[in-house]
């Protein structure tokens, strides 16, 4: 069935779709071993092949698929490496920013994070996963956004692909959101207190969860792993 998507003109078609597609790997709706198709995704956005390979070449870049010559695109099995090398850069790279935003951070930050917090705590009592997950990259990007270096995010964001399979995976009760609100308020009250060793530490007890966490979710859910990692 074709649908005719409300592609906004701010932004590239081919990023558009890699967007589309990057959350339906990440909230399982596709599922690793999935042959992604140039002609079916190209007729279900109605655009040409051309923004659909574009996209598929940043899906690869991130880990989220494998392109194939003469075989195709599949959606690859998550790495357990990945992710946890993805968490140690992530980690290094919030700890340098968290330690800026506790120094820069104004009254105004705080009410927009208060504001966020508030609305993670409406999404999760409504059981609005993906909104909830939504809420939280905004809870991360707004740090990047106070020291005024969109560039980190752009890093994270990219790193963090196959973080965000397992992330999705372990909502429902390894890692539920209130737990990770919890968190997210942690990290608040040091930035409040314009505290860079305790914006760290809360960054850091924050962002080592996803080690105990995946080594759960990929014992329970084995066939979406990469084996012998």
């Amino acid at each position: 069935m074709t649908i005719v998507y409300p592609f906004t003109t701010n932004e590239p078609v081919n990023q558009q779709i890699y967007r589309l597609l990057r959350q339906e790997i990440v909230d399982c709706t596709i599922r690793p071993g999935t042959l992604l198709s140039e002609k079916e995704i190209s007729t279900r956005f109605n655009v040409s092949r051309q923004p659909v390979r574009e996209a598929f070449i940043k899906l690869s870049e991130t880990g989220l698929v494998q392109i194939l010559p003469q075989r195709g695109t599949f959606v690859m099995k998550i790495s357990a490496k990945r992710v946890a090398d993805g968490r140690f850069i992530r980690e290094a790279v919030e700890s340098a920013i968290i330690r800026r935003v506790a120094l820069a951070i104004t009254p105004e930050h705080l009410l927009q994070l208060k504001h966020n917090l508030h609305r993670q705590e409406l999404a999760a009592s409504n059981k609005r996963t993906k909104e909830f997950l939504e809420l939280d990259d905004e809870f991360h990007r707004t740090f990047t956004q106070i020291i005024d270096c969109p560039m980190a995010w752009e890093t994270i964001e990219s790193i963090k692909a196959t973080m965000d399979r397992v992330r999705f995976m372990s909502l429902a009760d390894v890692s539920p959101p209130e737990s990770l609100i919890e968190q997210h308020y942690k990290i608040y009250h040091a930035l409040e207190k314009h505290d860079p060793d305790e914006a760290e530490n809360a960054i850091h007890q924050h962002l080592i969860e996803m080690v105990s966490t995946l080594t759960t979710i990929s014992s329970r859910n084995t066939d979406w792993f990469e084996p012998n990692e």
